[in-house]
């Protein structure tokens, strides 16, 4: 097969040492890569460039993938989020969080294996406020007909296609009837063109209560930008943190998969950096790739690096923020000897 053209964006503090470790580890699968490197966050900064430069995005369109490591925002005025920007230029509009336990990771649960998509452009994300009068201050949350429609659909497929039991949407529609009314109403309305799959509506504070009670009884979840975020954090924590699970933001052209951890400037350049978030961010885009251009290479590639993973951890071949002893390229290349 040919050589696949994808963006790169290492991104600051630890991101360019585990993007060095990641790029290793997919190279070493066997997956034919030429990666094309940009920059974004402090790093763009620091070329005198804008947070997200137009040569980032621009190639992000062009490539239509991109494997981003954490990159940092200025705090203050005057600095968008380079996350906020990547998915409302390109509208990537479905966030996807896969939570699974991992061997040898020990939490308090077991069998937790829940996909969390997440509408990625509208809700109080939108980010219209407005000061009333001095002391008084308003944020407008906003739900269109169009969003909340395609990201119902886009998640049924994605349950068909994963072949996934059952979606749980939850939401707060006994007291904002107008938008979470108009999400669930839309669920619902997707949920009848899928009769394999089962759909349940769940208020969220409920929902969170049943899920630190028992997150087996979760499969997959749907929510809107703000509920999803927070959701994703959350469950995150079920499975040991933000250094094990992957993300994804995704829509009708282009997709953006990253560590969805922070840039962690206090441990930078001491290679000690779990790459673990990252990769398994690597694994879903060797997927994505397999699913939407006939790559099944790349599918192979990406059973290669799970297999490799799962095996390390569960042999006790870990980073130390998982009780191991490794450094980062020492885990790059525990994981490259079993693959």
């Amino acid at each position: 097969m040919s050589k696949r053209e994808i963006v790169i964006i290492p991104g600051d503090g630890i991101g360019p040492e585990i993007t060095a470790a990641v790029i290793k580890v997919i190279e070493a699968s066997g997956a034919e890569i030429t990666w094309i490197e940009h920059v974004a966050g402090l790093a763009a900064l620091e070329k005198g460039l804008d947070v997200l430069p137009d040569e980032t995005l621009e190639a992000i369109k062009e490539h239509k993938v991109a494997l981003k490591g954490p990159c940092t925002t200025p705090i203050g005025e005057g600095f968008t989020s380079v996350n906020v920007k990547l998915r409302k230029t390109l509208d990537l509009y479905a966030a996807v969080r896969p939570v699974r336990n991992l061997p040898g990771v020990i939490t308090r649960f077991r069998n937790v294996d829940i996909v969390i998509i997440r509408e990625n452009t509208e809700g109080l994300y939108s980010g219209v406020e407005n000061i009333i009068t001095p002391g008084v201050v308003m944020s407008m949350k906003v739900a269109t007909e169009k969003a909340c429609t395609r990201i119902s659909h886009w998640a049924f497929e994605y349950a068909r296609h994963r072949q996934r039991k059952k979606i749980t949407v939850l939401h707060k529609a006994n007291i904002m009837k107008l938008t979470d009314g108009l999400f669930i109403r839309k669920s619902k309305e997707a949920s009848r063109e899928y009769g394999d799959i089962q759909y349940e509506e769940m208020i969220i504070d409920a929902g969170c209560m049943k899920l630190v009670q028992d997150p087996a009884l979760f499969d997959m979840l749907l929510l809107e930008n703000l509920y999803g975020d927070l959701i994703s954090d959350l469950c995150a924590g079920l499975v040991g943190g933000l250094g094990v699970v992957p993300g994804a933001n995704i829509g009708d052209r282009e997709a953006v998969f990253e560590a969805v951890h922070g840039s962690a400037p206090d441990i930078a350049g001491k290679g000690v950096a779990n790459p673990l978030a990252l990769l398994m961010s690597g694994v879903m885009m060797l997927n994505h790739l397999a699913d939407t251009e006939g790559r099944e290479d790349f599918r192979a590639c990406a059973v290669r690096i799970k297999n490799a993973y799962d095996s390390a951890l569960q042999e006790g071949d870990r980073t130390r923020d998982l009780g191991g002893k490794l450094g980062t390229m020492e885990f790059a290349d525990a994981l490259i000897r079993r693959i």
